[in-house]
């Protein structure tokens, strides 16, 4: 007798999951169900449709050889019967029955199953403050709510908008609709940085004044109290720290797993809300799988449940739940939470923990901070590349990744490479002597990703002794008492000369062998030059030389004026 293969959900993983099952089960009987009547499309496309990089919806939801992937799709080429419009109320799992409703008559039905697999994803995450009802206040999480949005935006009806959330999908709109329409954009994020459960403050403090350059107002540390507007629309954000004029309210502030059918049917569920599953997917019933947006997963890096709603993740869930459903054994062990982002003309990728994250888990982690090009220093055309790596101090165990540049394919390659390696437990040695490929287009011969974990490694064997660039320009250069190191040329160290007087030193790199004399030695010294490496090398002499109280500013005079556009300008 064929199986009975039922799947909840129709965008990312319940498609993945039905297609992979048929292929390994051509007898099988496969129904997939979903409220929606627009299904196995490109959600994280949605911004990108929005600004208009991607100008029809239909490519959202079309294969690449532009066959529309609809019911009729699937019927005829996957041989799976597609049920959209109908919402699944509950599951009887003693009978093995899900109760069906059709949301265009309300009739209601039965369909029994073999094997069910949840894939209901989740829902956008919108505060509970008043207003959140009022017309003109969208969230992004459906192609519906994006064709309303766009087409709102083009008809000219939206002069002003306030994007609520600095996470991944707040960062997408706020580009979205200030690149190419022009509507003056505020992003409003309640921690003190965007993306704060992704990346350490140094590179987040980039984004923001990249987002600022490009005309977008970010307020962080910022709380939403109110909406302002009537049944005619919205006319404003009220917030902690004023009120801000607005025709849209986007909510990007993250989502939260669509878990009421699960836990309606006893299903364990997880600290984070997410459906608890093993390795192979299954949850706490043998009978019924689940994964993407819906589930927890382990994290590969502490080995504690997480919740991680990546679509790259639903799609590989749901191959490995495919297999198993069609009597396969594969395993899906867990994410070390790999994404990337272009906001403008920036793109960052991370991978693993964060230090705070790290230092929360229990690990005695430090992190180290490199600047290099992302090509060939003499290949026209390179830029600067940012590299930080995460490690715990003992045993020397990389922890995480972050990198930000302009090339964006750069900036997730190296990303990528460490990524791989991370789940098996690889020390900085690994990513010191980790083998990419080299050829001057593309990197330098000794790559940064490399680089980094140099920089790392001196730190922790106590060669260098850093201090943060966000530090240095927070606490150091604010104290008048503080000495600065500068290495650089006597070119570029005469403006800072100019504004921060005697306090600002200069010896040249080359000239300090036979001028360390003239450097104080009961003073701390603040060692500068472009991007760290040469006030590395500068503090090994001066170590050497008996100098004890030397700080080697991390990333360098590029790092901080990256942070702070105004240093070097102004006291």
């Amino acid at each position: 007798m064929a199986k009975k293969i039922v799947i909840i959900g129709g965008v990312a993983l319940g498609p993945k999951a039905a297609c992979r099952a048929r292929r390994l089960d051509p007898d099988a009987e496969i129904t997939l169900i979903d409220k929606d009547t627009l299904i196995s499309y490109g959600g994280c496309g949605i911004p990108y449709f929005v600004s208009g990089d991607i100008a029809n919806p239909e490519d959202l939801y079309s294969t690449v050889f532009h066959a529309k992937r609809d019911p009729e799709f699937f019927d005829v080429y996957k041989r799976v019967k597609v049920m959209t419009g109908t919402e699944a109320l509950d599951i009887d799992r003693k009978a093995k029955t899900v109760r069906l409703r059709d949301l265009n008559t309300g009739e209601e039905s039965e369909i029994s199953y073999d094997v069910l697999v949840l894939g209901t994803g989740a829902s956008p995450f919108v505060p509970p403050v008043e207003g959140f009802d009022l017309p003109g206040v969208k969230c992004v999480a459906n192609m519906h709510q994006a064709i309303d949005i766009k087409s709102q935006i083009a008809s000219g009806e939206v002069g002003s908008a306030v994007v609520v959330g600095g996470g991944a999908i707040g960062l997408e709109m706020t580009e979205a609709m200030s690149a190419l329409w022009g509507v003056e954009t505020t992003l409003v994020e309640m921690c003190d940085q965007v993306l704060p459960q992704a990346m350490g403050p140094e590179f987040t403090r980039m984004i923001e004044n990249h987002l600022e350059e490009n005309e977008v107002k970010v307020m962080t540390s910022t709380r939403v109290l109110r909406i302002l507007g009537d049944e005619d629309g919205v006319t404003g954000v009220l917030t902690d720290k004023g009120e801000i004029p607005c025709d849209m309210v986007i909510f990007g502030a993250g989502v939260r797993p669509n878990n009421a059918l699960a836990k309606k049917a006893g299903l364990a569920i997880g600290q984070f809300g997410g459906i608890v599953v093993d390795a192979r997917m299954c949850t706490s019933d043998r009978n019924i799988y689940a994964g993407g947006d819906c589930v927890e997963i382990r994290n590969q890096i502490t080995g504690a449940p997480t919740y991680l709603p990546l679509g790259s993740l639903a799609n590989r869930e749901g191959r490995v739940i495919g297999t198993n459903i069609a009597g396969g054994n594969e395993r899906f062990d867990g994410a070390t939470g790999t994404f990337c982002l272009k906001a403008f003309d920036l793109s960052v990728a991370t991978s693993g923990l964060t230090l705070e994250q790290a230092k929360a888990a229990g690990f005695d982690a430090v992190e180290g901070l490199s600047a290099q090009a992302d090509r060939a220093h003499f290949y026209p055309g390179h830029d600067w590349l940012f590299i930080k790596l995460i490690a715990d101090r003992t045993t020397r165990r990389v922890l995480g990744i972050e990198a930000l540049g302009s090339a964006g394919d750069a900036v997730k390659a190296r990303v990528d490479a460490v990524a791989a390696l991370l789940p098996f437990h690889v020390d900085l040695d690994a990513i010191s002597n980790l083998e990419v490929g080299y050829a001057p287009p593309f990197a330098s011969a000794m790559d940064v990703v490399n680089a980094a974990a140099n920089a790392l490694k001196n730190i922790i064997d106590g060669l260098s002794n850093p201090v943060e660039p966000r530090d240095f320009l927070a606490e150091v250069l604010p104290d008048e008492s503080r000495l600065i190191l500068d290495v650089r040329s006597a070119k570029q160290a005469v403006p800072m000369q100019e504004i921060y007087g005697k306090r600002w030193l200069n010896i040249p790199q080359d000239e300090l062998p036979v001028r360390y004399d003239e450097l104080p030695r009961d003073k701390e010294l603040y060692v500068l030059c472009n991007t760290g490496l040469r006030s590395y090398e500068s503090q090994v002499l001066l170590r050497a030389k008996g100098f004890t109280n030397l700080k080697n500013i991390q990333g360098g005079f590029l790092v901080a004026r990256k942070l702070d556009p105004s240093f070097g300008t102004k006291k």
